[in-house]
């Protein structure tokens, strides 16, 4: 199995709804984000994929498609691992899509934040969460993230937006891209994908709330389990 849709769209464009979406039109599985947050294990493999120790068939198994970070943050190597496959460039209004990020991505990491003092609290008690933490800031923040060490004020984060998605639209060929908003619904993807059109409804899921809550209750219940550990003689 190989990769066949690569996920160029930053996190924050509906792409749990992209993953949904195209393990409906059986690109299945789809790798995304959520997995890594639900298997901190895999953080590890891709902190050395940033050092470009990686081998993509182990990194992704049997996932046929990849959407979100981390594997849109390396979509020009998985274009040379994958020639055959097609991109996806998911995107959003600037306006709408900044706010969104910075509540959640941006929240955890920095800002006297209820979310960033919850995940500052399990990274003292959970070393894979205090990985996971130093990766995401290593993969967007650090000089060879995706905002290069830029991206603290609304107007940057823009500014970075708008470059990716720039260079996105120049590097890849015509006939592998499809810039996509999910807005726009079934028809612009299956026919890029070559698929037929589903009777169902375009999913939308709110991966605001997914995000959110795998990071707060994962906060909690790590703080809580800490607590119920007897201490030390």
């Amino acid at each position: 199995m190989s990769i066949e849709v690569i996920g160029a769209g930053l996190p924050r464009t509906g792409t749990l709804t992209q993953k949904t979406a195209l393990e409906m039109l059986g690109f299945t599985p789809c790798y995304h984000w959520v997995d890594v947050l639900a298997d901190l294990g895999r953080v590890e493999t891709w902190d050395k994929a940033m050092d470009g120790d990686v081998d993509w068939p182990s990194v992704f198994g049997e996932s046929r498609a990849t959407v979100d970070w981390p594997g849109g943050f390396f979509w020009r190597e998985l274009m040379d691992a994958y020639p055959d496959a097609k991109v996806l460039l998911s995107v959003r209004n600037p306006q709408s899509w900044e706010p969104s990020f910075r509540e959640t991505i941006w929240d955890m990491g920095h800002g006297n934040t209820m979310l960033n003092l919850l995940s500052s609290a399990r990274a003292l008690v959970d070393p894979q969460w205090e990985g996971y933490v130093k990766f995401v800031e290593r993969m967007f923040w650090s000089p060879e993230g995706t905002f290069a060490g830029g991206g603290q004020t609304p107007e940057q984060l823009i500014e970075a937006m708008i470059a990716h998605e720039e260079e996105v639209k120049r590097t890849v060929p015509a006939d592998r891209l499809l810039v996509w908003e999910v807005k726009e619904g079934w028809e612009p993807l299956c026919e890029f994908l070559g698929v037929d059109v589903p009777s169902e409804p375009l999913p939308h899921v709110n991966d605001r709330e997914t995000f959110l809550g795998r990071v707060i209750d994962g906060a909690l219940a790590a703080i809580a389990a800490s607590r119920a550990q007897p201490a030390a003689a």
